[in-house]
């Protein structure tokens, strides 16, 4: 990575910060997704499940991630599922706030940066972020119906993409923090010595 501290970052973490895209969202494409959310807004739970249960028909891997549903096989029973259920509703919920944030671009940066920490702290690695974008577009478009067009099609996509590379940053500063904590705790430790009398 070229800096002084290139050498503390472990090589997977510097290849995926190599991965992290620089994503700008336009004006135009900020005043699709507003536009359009309101649409979703009124199918919100329903967007979160189907988000969900593809995701973890795509990717069966990232279940693993999801300790109270990991086990759950059955797509019906997933469905029902009530912490999958929250959990969807969780990330709608943090799509609202992304799309209310969007003319406070500060004030996004780091409700997303703080999402990428907070991903770290539940073991939920950089790869799966791109699949939830994937999942969502999915269950929205039949949702819009005839009001789903490329434009808005690349709208959704780039701000999911411009969410991703923020987490990501997130989720590796909050990697670096804990390696740093972790390493500054040992050195403080003070040797235990026998005191022999």
């Amino acid at each position: 990575m070229g800096c002084a501290i290139s050498g503390l970052v472990p090589k997977q973490v510097e290849e995926v910060m190599d991965d992290v895209p620089t994503v700008h969202l336009t004006d135009e494409h900020r005043e699709i997704i507003k536009a359009t959310w309101k649409v979703i807004q009124e199918n919100i739970a329903k967007v979160g499940i189907i988000m969900f249960v593809g995701l973890f028909e795509t990717h069966p891997e990232c279940k693993n991630v999801f300790f109270l549903f990991r086990d759950v096989e059955d797509l019906e029973r997933l469905r029902n599922n009530k912490e999958l259920q929250t959990h969807g509703l969780r990330i709608m919920h943090f799509i609202e706030k992304s799309v209310a944030r969007l003319n406070q671009m500060e004030q996004l940066d780091q409700l997303i940066l703080d999402l990428g920490k907070s991903h770290y702290r539940y073991n939920s690695p950089p790869k799966y972020y791109v699949y939830v974008g994937t999942e969502f577009i999915r269950a929205v478009q039949p949702i819009l119906k005839d009001n789903w067009t490329p434009e808005v099609e690349e709208a959704w996509k780039t701000l999911f993409l411009y969410i991703t590379s923020i987490m990501k940053q997130g989720y590796l500063e909050e990697e670096k923090n804990q390696r740093n904590a972790m390493a500054n705790t040992s050195r403080e430790r003070p040797e235990k010595r026998l005191n022999v009398i």
